[in-house]
């Protein structure tokens, strides 16, 4: 059940980014990173759709994590970039070359293989306040480094590095809600009274932030990929710092491990030179494309 769940909130999320990219992707270039990107955002109706399934993504994520542990459930979003190369082609009608294709399965699937052969969790400690400190402090310390590399490099390598600070921030809050739903699980007695809550509001807003800048920085292909790379990864690092959950890494393991995350990496090389990555400058007023090469029609403007 929570597999499912999780599988479902993966879909829901890549519909999600597909459509807040379309709200954003016009807006002027100085916005990003900047309150006028979402107060631009706020204009589009496509964007608020984006915003509700969002919501969805995160229920469904949340009961799946009642029912399964951090390290194994939040990995399942490597489907994100499947669903959303396949949305692209099937709704939106874009061309999709071999470099879309091979690059998103080869970046799943590897990245997937690794977390079945680590087969991560058994986690059942209960993080303390030190715990909980440190991991905010480092996670904090990445996000600003990776947001300070935002704005710089190509328009490809900006919306990456956007995507993989909001990634970190997911993963911040995915552990959160593993921790306040077990709060739930006790009663909602002293549920408000506990600080869980509010940083996992907190979180989630900075990570939502974040990844506006990334849609409208660049290709939506690039900053879902690093997303959909980076927040399982974090997940897992993080379910073993607060939750001691393990990786079975004994015998014939650790080898299948090296070579599934060397074919993630081999896929987001291939990803990240197709043309949807690439994302060609559209000269016309409407500014950047969502993808580019549509193979019928091209997508109309959504205001």
């Amino acid at each position: 059940m929570a597999y499912a769940l999780a599988v479902l909130a993966s879909f829901s999320n890549a519909l999600s980014a597909i459509l807040q990219r379309i709200g954003v992707q016009n807006a002027p270039s100085d916005t990003t990173m900047s309150l006028s990107l979402i107060r631009y955002a706020f204009r589009h109706l496509v964007w608020f759709v984006g915003l509700v399934l969002i919501g969805v993504g995160f229920l469904l994520q949340a009961v799946a994590l009642r029912f399964g542990q951090l390290s194994s459930v939040q990995p399942i979003v490597t489907a994100e970039l499947l669903f959303l190369v396949l949305i692209l082609g099937v709704w939106f009608r874009y061309r999709l070359t071999w470099r879309e294709l091979v690059g998103a399965a080869a970046a799943a699937g590897g990245l997937a293989t690794f977390l079945v052969v680590a087969h991560p969790g058994d986690g059942t400690v209960v993080p303390g306040a030190r715990s909980w400190t440190e991991v905010f402090v480092v996670v904090g310390a990445l996000v600003v480094g990776t947001s300070a590399l935002g704005f710089t490099g190509p328009r490809w390598f900006r919306a990456s590095m956007f995507g993989a600070s909001g990634a970190l921030m997911f993963a911040l809050s995915a552990a959160l809600t593993k921790q306040f739903t077990t709060l739930i699980s006790q009663g909602w007695g002293h549920v408000f009274t506990d600080w869980d809550p509010y940083v996992l509001v907190a979180c989630g807003v900075i990570g939502l932030f974040l990844t506006q800048s990334a849609f409208h920085a660049g290709p939506i292909t690039a900053s879902q990929a690093t997303l959909t790379i980076v927040d399982p990864l974090a997940s897992v690092f993080i379910g073993i710092w607060l939750f001691d959950d393990r990786l079975h890494t004994t015998g014939w393991r650790l080898p299948v491990e090296l070579v599934a995350m060397l074919v993630v990496v081999a896929g987001v090389i291939i990803l990240s030179r197709s043309p949807l990555v690439a994302g060609a400058k559209d000269d016309s007023e409407g500014g950047d494309a969502l993808a580019r090469q549509p193979s019928r029609k091209p997508m109309p403007a959504i205001e």
